[in-house]
């Protein structure tokens, strides 16, 4: 476990809590809670982390990194319904449809996406234009130029008459999976108004290495230990970076990738150790 994770789940939880609790009681919010319940909460670190390394305040940086992890609750909650992946468990628990049924799963990602931009209004974050560089660089990465994007690649190709190569696949998970880790680990730069670049290298190597370990872990992983379905993929017959590379080359493609990621952060020195703790942790897990 890395030491600075604990806390950080403790803390963005409470504030997914404070934000919820504000809302109308209900079903919808009632499943909106659920759904921001556990998890590890990677993203959120990465956004503590990044502002920590560019002199930015952990309560500046809490309001995005609990918005990070709404937006990532969101795009969980539709990717398991019946017209996505159709995952009936999620986090060792039934998923929020299958719990509340499909529409209000829809209406409570609704609710939590547009509550991560409302998170990121807060005034604690920053001056105006710091809080708009950061709305502007989370609806990119989430939309039609990423994470939606990634998505859409990922139905197509369920029906594709040929299977996705290397390129393709790299290509679709740098928008599905890369795209919110790139925002989360830049978000201390940009609330900060410095250059994100070598972070943002420091993400695509390890958005790269969490979706193999993803992949690995499909094949070799305890559902009891992942909390969700496991050989899915190769059932589907999907395209994977294990089906491409096999199991050994996958694990030998991560370790490459962690590489990566620990040499983009040469110019912070030792204030990055806890971001090559993570990117190596993301290759070492088995949830």
């Amino acid at each position: 476990m890395l030491d600075a994770l604990p806390s950080v789940q403790a803390r963005v939880q409470g504030a997914l809590d404070q934000a919820i609790d504000a809302l109308p009681p209900g079903d919808l919010t009632d499943a909106m809670r659920y759904a921001v319940s556990g998890g590890k909460r990677l993203r959120a670190l990465l956004v503590m982390e990044s502002a920590r390394l560019h002199g930015v305040s952990e309560a500046a940086a809490l309001p995005v990194a609990a918005a990070v992890e709404a937006l990532h609750a969101y795009s969980l909650v539709h990717d398991d319904l019946p017209a996505m992946d159709d995952d009936d468990l999620r986090r060792g628990l039934p998923t929020v449809h299958i719990k509340w049924g499909e529409a209000t799963a829809i209406l409570a990602g609704d609710a939590l996406q547009t509550l991560a931009f409302e998170l990121l209004t807060d005034s604690i974050i920053g001056d105006e234009a710091a809080r708009l560089r950061l709305v502007a660089a989370l609806a990119r990465a989430s939309g039609a130029a990423g994470m939606v994007w990634g998505q859409a690649l990922d139905i197509a190709a369920e029906t594709a008459l040929e299977p996705l190569d290397l390129q393709a696949i790299t290509r679709l998970q740098g928008g599905k999976t890369g795209a919110l880790i790139r925002f989360a680990a830049t978000a201390g730069a940009r609330i900060a108004g410095d250059d994100p670049a070598a972070l943002d290298q420091y993400a695509s190597a390890v958005g790269l290495a969490f979706q193999i370990a993803d992949d690995v872990l499909d094949v070799t992983g305890d559902e009891a230990r992942t909390g969700k379905r496991v050989g899915k993929d190769e059932g589907a017959g999907k395209a994977t970076f294990v089906s491409l590379l096999g199991l050994d080359g996958a694990r030998e493609a991560a370790r490459q990738h962690v590489a990566e990621a620990e040499a983009a952060l040469e110019g912070y020195g030792p204030a990055a150790g806890n971001l090559r703790a993570l990117a190596r942790f993301v290759i070492e897990r088995d949830t």
